[in-house]
């Protein structure tokens, strides 16, 4: 059973006899020099290497505890709101693209820049990969890999369809009748209804000159006309049976236990590059890794090179100083990163790089060489999302596409209410 909320004690004691506590177990008083909650979503493998990197750690920094929370799904981010409530954000949490902007505006992060670089060494990074964690000019948070969106498929079950694995270059009809082909094969959902998937509609709008946001102003990037067209396509596509039906999707809490494909509903799934070593130690079936499909043969892929994930303090720390050291050792140590793979990404310091390629297996290998080949394809990186993204993804997105695969609402009624709603939840 898929544990969804696990509280543990990181320090040297508990952590080497390896004490997980249940949620509401109580934590013992120690006398160390500095005990940092460090919380995050994601599967139970990455539980345990963030465990291990904890562990790890404190056998080098003597006097420092860690107490780790791991969540699933939507209650990390009921969580990250009770604390910021009750003004207790953890010392150092977990954050993503689209939710740095929201969640740094909104006061829940600590700038980082006194901490660069005497304790937070962020130089082997480069510039640019800076610029994904910046918001109005202060560092809010510490990449903790590379990752782009991405197509995972069960390559067993293209073999039986007898289907060619699908190559970069495939195009969104193309993919319509791949998807009708292998669930007729397969018994199961071709792949994902997808239409509630803000990163992939993001893709499939800059294919088309346009964004999930608006770059130059705050507000949406699109029209109701161009949500009406992506919600055609996905209804369509439903209907002829080329996706997961309606209760399968509305499961998907944007974790891999939960999406259709981990739940072996599917053939296909799409989610972010990084996910594939989670998905594949769930998946019996060998998978493969390729990118979203695309308007046109040769045209833009909608790809851009993303942090996976991002590591950042917590705005009412008192322990801003250790918290920045711990983030330095988890993106810097050579040991850290063989621990960590490439589950978050592959690692943005070329020397933690070098480091682990010798010992990565055949899955995470797929993952680095997938995020090499975007070079050539993936186009400039968006400004940061506004404030209130995450509710767009989360109250506004996701119910509407709900709502359209249970047939509640029309295509054409559900574009005009992603444009009021989405209007009415962005902003400055």
């Amino acid at each position: 059973m898929q544990v969804n909320r696990r509280l543990f004690l990181m320090g040297s004691a508990g952590a080497a006899a390896g004490l997980a506590l249940g949620a509401g177990s109580a934590i013992p008083a120690f006398a160390e020099d500095a005990q940092l909650r460090a919380m995050w979503w994601g599967s139970n493998d990455r539980a345990k290497r963030t465990l291990d990197v904890a562990k790890l750690y404190q056998s080098k920094t003597p006097g420092v505890t860690l107490v780790g929370e791991s969540l699933s799904g939507d209650g990390y981010w009921t969580k990250l709101a009770t604390q910021m409530a009750g003004r207790s954000i953890a010392d150092i949490f977990q954050l993503e693209p689209g939710t740095i902007s929201d969640y740094s505006k909104r006061g829940a992060c600590l700038p980082l820049d006194e901490f660069v670089p005497s304790t937070l060494d962020v130089k082997s990074f480069g510039a640019d990969m800076l610029k994904l964690t910046t918001i109005d000019g202060k560092l809010y948070g510490v990449g903790l890999g590379l990752n782009s969106f991405s197509m995972f498929f069960d390559t067993v079950e293209f073999e039986k369809a007898g289907i060619p694995l699908p190559t970069p270059d495939l195009t969104w009809d193309e993919y319509a009748k791949l998807a009708v082909e292998l669930a007729k094969s397969s018994g199961k959902g071709g792949g994902p209804y997808a239409a509630r998937y803000a990163y992939v509609f993001d893709a499939w709008l800059r294919q088309r000159g346009k964004s999930l946001f608006a770059r130059e102003s705050v507000g949406l990037g699109f029209t109701a006309d161009d949500a009406r067209e992506w919600f055609d396509y996905w209804e369509k596509l439903r209907k002829a049976g080329g996706t997961v039906a309606a209760d399968v999707q509305t499961l998907d809490q944007n974790t891999i236990d939960t999406n259709c494909l981990g739940l072996g509903k599917s053939v296909i799934g799409m989610a972010y590059s990084n996910q594939m070593v989670g998905y594949q130690l769930i998946i019996k079936n060998k998978l493969g890794i390729t990118m979203l499909p695309r308007e046109k043969k040769g045209g833009p892929s909608g790809h851009y090179y993303r942090p996976a994930l991002i590591w950042s303090v917590g705005a009412t720390t008192k322990q801003g100083e250790a918290a920045a050291k711990f983030i330095s050792f988890f993106v810097n140590d050579p040991e850290a990163g063989k621990i960590l793979g490439v589950e978050r990404g592959v690692p943005m310091s070329p020397t933690v790089r070098e480091a682990i390629l010798p010992q990565l297996n055949p899955t995470e290998q797929e993952t680095v060489k997938y995020v090499n080949q975007l070079k050539d394809q993936v186009g400039e990186y968006p400004p940061p999302v506004p404030m209130g993204a995450t509710q767009f993804d989360q109250r506004v997105l996701r119910p509407i596409c709900d709502e359209l695969a249970f047939e509640r609402i029309s295509p054409a009624d559900a574009a005009t209410r992603l444009i009021e709603e989405g209007k009415a939840t962005i902003k400055g």
